[in-house]
Formats: C-alpha cells, sequence, structure tokens
C-alpha cells in the first residue's frame, strides 16, 4: 500500500482529534512547534550535506509534517487550510515566474528565453511589488528576525545592493574588512566591552559582505570551514589517543604537530 498526501492530512486530523488524539500533539500551537520546524530544516540541510539521500527523503518528510501540522491548527482556527497554503502558493509561484508561465497559466509556454541575471531581476522587482502592496516600502522589509545571522546579513546587503548602495568591486569589500579588523584592535585595546562587541561584530557583518562580492553563500561557507575545522580536530584526537595520552595533557607545540598532520592527512 502506498500513501498519498490525502492520508497525511488525515493523520494529522487524528493527531489532533480532541477525544482520540495524541495528548502531546493536542498541547501544541503555532508557537510551540516552532523550534522542531527549525530543527527538521537544519536535519534536512545536514543531510544535503554528507549527500545522505535517503535520509533526505526521510527529513523532507519531517518538514513536510510541520506543514502539515500548521495547516490543521489554522484549519481549527478558520485561519486557513492546506488546500489554501497550495493554492496561496501556486498563484505566489505563476506570478513570480513569468518568463515561465505565459499570461499566468501552469501550461502556458514562451517563445523566447530569459537568462539568470534577468530572471533575479524580475524576481526581485516583482518581490517588491508584493511589499508595495502591503505598504512596505523600505528595502529591508520582510527580511525575519528569525533568520539565522549569517544568511540575515547577507539578505540586508542583497537589499541594500539593490538600491545602489554597495561596494563598486570585490577591492571595496577586502578594504573595508581590514579597516574594520583595525577598528577591533583599537577596541581591544582600549579594552571597551561594548566597543570590542560591536566591533567584533562590524568584522563579522564585513566577512559576510566579502563572501558576497566573491560569489560565495557566507552560511554554506562558513559550514565548510567548521566542517573541516570538525574533522582535524577528531584527527588530532584519535592521534594523541592512539598514543597513550589525553588530548588535554599535550603541550601547545604537540597540538600544533598534530594539527599540521591532520592537514596533511585530510587534504
Amino acid at each position: 500500500m502506498s500513501y498519498n498526501v490525502d492520508d497525511l492530512l488525515r493523520v494529522m486530523q487524528r493527531l489532533r482529534d480532541p477525544d482520540t488524539g495524541c495528548p502531546w500533539d493536542l498541547r501544541q500551537d503555532f508557537q510551540s512547534i516552532v523550534p522542531s520546524t527549525l530543527e527538521e530544516c537544519y536535519e534536512l540541510a545536514q543531510a544535503i550535506e554528507h549527500a545522505d539521500y535517503p535520509h533526505v527523503a526521510e527529513e523532507l518528510g519531517d518538514v513536510l509534517f510541520q506543514v502539515i501540522f500548521y495547516a490543521q491548527l489554522g484549519t481549527e482556527q478558520g485561519l486557513f487550510s492546506f488546500s489554501g497554503i497550495v493554492n496561496t502558493l501556486v498563484e505566489k509561484l505563476l506570478r513570480r515566474h513569468p518568463h515561465v508561465f505565459a499570461d499566468g497559466a501552469i501550461e502556458g509556454v514562451l517563445d523566447s528565453s530569459t537568462t539568470v541575471a534577468e530572471v533575479n531581476d524580475s524576481w526581485e522587482a516583482i518581490k517588491q511589488q508584493e511589499r508595495n502592496a502591503r505598504a512596505q516600502t523600505s528595502a529591508m522589509a520582510d527580511i525575519p528576525l528569525a533568520l539565522p545571522a549569517l544568511p540575515r546579513a547577507q539578505k540586508l546587503q542583497k537589499r541594500a545592493a539593490r538600491r545602489q548602495f554597495d561596494w563598486s568591486d570585490t577591492a571595496g569589500a577586502l578594504d573595508k574588512l581590514e579597516e574594520e579588523i583595525h577598528e577591533l584592535r583599537q577596541a581591544m585595546q582600549a579594552d571597551v566591552s561594548a566597543e570590542i562587541a560591536e566591533e567584533m561584530g562590524d568584522v563579522l557583518f564585513s566577512c559576510v559582505n566579502l563572501s558576497r562580492h566573491l560569489g560565495l553563500d557566507a552560511e554554506a561557507t562558513l559550514r565548510g570551514a567548521s566542517h573541516k575545522f570538525e574533522a582535524r580536530f577528531r584527527a588530532m584526537e584519535t592521534a594523541a589517543n592512539e598514543s597513550g595520552r589525553q588530548f588535554e595533557e599535550l603541550a601547545a607545540d604537540e597540538m600544533d604537530a598534530l594539527w599540521e598532520a591532520a592537514k596533511l592527512s585530510l587534504r
């Protein structure tokens, strides 16, 4: 037997049945399941990062379940339904892809092709029109505060760049980063905690900006660096254990030697 979306919706209804449902699911509301939603998205990202595609399929199901859960809550409170969610999504996709769907019809096909740059320009212009319709005139409108800091910084910078507030080249972004590092050094010398925190934030923001100018995604780039560091550190721990030593007992120069060995072995 193969289940479908209708079965999934019915399972969700059963879980939330006031008389025969699951006590845990019945206690949940919009706010309480947000942490689970975020966790499932991160678990999906991790599975993709590891190219573990059977696990990716499983995690996609978990993410879909979050949508179904919100839809059930919306239905119970008369706010929206799953069919309404799907309808709004399809309408939005048709509206935002005029280069694919001629006359806004699903089967409408255009004769001419479109470049990626043109698609990006069109996408942003359409989204700005949508923001204007909601009286959100600022370029910074509707960037979620709950976004992780790196992607949020990147979005802020991209929005500003579309209003022509940006460095003209990578060199300018790199110079700005060096300037912020110099200001951080000055704050550290002054030993004023608030200034150090502010300047450290400016350094991180400038790093994101430089990543953007280099055509890199700051979040993915940092995740890659973290993965590399973790692999090297694990190799150091293994080497220390194999030598019969506790890692924390090693001298600084011994740790440096293990670090260099790990870099060579994992290169």
